[in-house]
């Protein structure tokens, strides 16, 4: 069982095609550590059933990984692992931060409920889901669906539509933003185009034409 300190208080599959230069994943070594638990809340542990529920601001850690939600239900399978469901809610959803095997890199995103898989080392981001990669604090790739699958070990996302219609999203479509990779000169370029549009430029205006007398 996890270590539980508590606190009273259209389908599209893709992978991280716009990654730094040299092959990086998730934390390896995070799928080795403790599995943390810590809520406002009093929580429920069944040591007979192996199931455990804890409520209210609730942070869920293992090494670099860390989920926030409103609820957390946690089991472990017969074999040892733990599957976890963290559920959000209609006001805050669940969220999920992990560092890649690179410097200052994080993969972070939010839905209204995240099922963790230790196993298989998989995050499912399920209604209302957006997954983004994070160099430092800058937003490099993000991609947005009804459901989002996130496989950490190969670093592969499965993205598909359907859900509930939304304002800013009426056709219920998957969406994928992808930036250039670090190093390259289409990296360079873009970021060149940014500093013009940040310091802004100067128009060349056309010279009045007067009318014939």
């Amino acid at each position: 069982m996890p270590r539980l300190p508590v606190r009273s208080a259209a389908l599209l599959s893709l992978a991280l095609l716009a990654q730094a230069s040299a092959p990086a994943h998730a934390e390896k070594a995070d799928r080795y550590k403790d599995l943390n638990i810590e809520a406002d809340l009093p929580g429920k542990i069944d040591l007979l059933n192996q199931f455990v529920v804890f409520n209210g601001n609730v942070v869920v850690t293992k090494g670099t990984m860390i989920i926030r939600a409103a609820r957390i239900e946690v089991r472990e399978t017969p074999d040892g692992y733990h599957a976890a469901v963290a559920f959000g809610t209609l006001a805050q959803h669940a969220t999920f931060r992990q560092k890649r095997d690179a410097p200052d890199e994080f993969i972070e995103g939010d839905a209204e409920r995240l099922e963790y898989d230790q196993k298989s080392d998989i995050i499912r981001f399920v209604n209302d889901a957006t997954v983004r990669r994070l160099r430092g604090a800058t937003q490099a790739d993000e991609i947005a669906g009804n459901l989002v699958t996130y496989d950490s070990t190969t670093e592969v996302f499965n993205v598909s539509g359907g859900g509930p219609a939304t304002a800013a999203n009426p056709g219920r479509r998957v969406r994928a933003t992808l930036v250039p990779k670090e190093g390259t000169a289409a990296a360079a370029e873009a970021a060149r185009a940014a500093s013009a549009v940040a310091a802004g430029t100067t128009l060349k205006t056309t010279p009045s034409i007067r009318e014939p007398k």
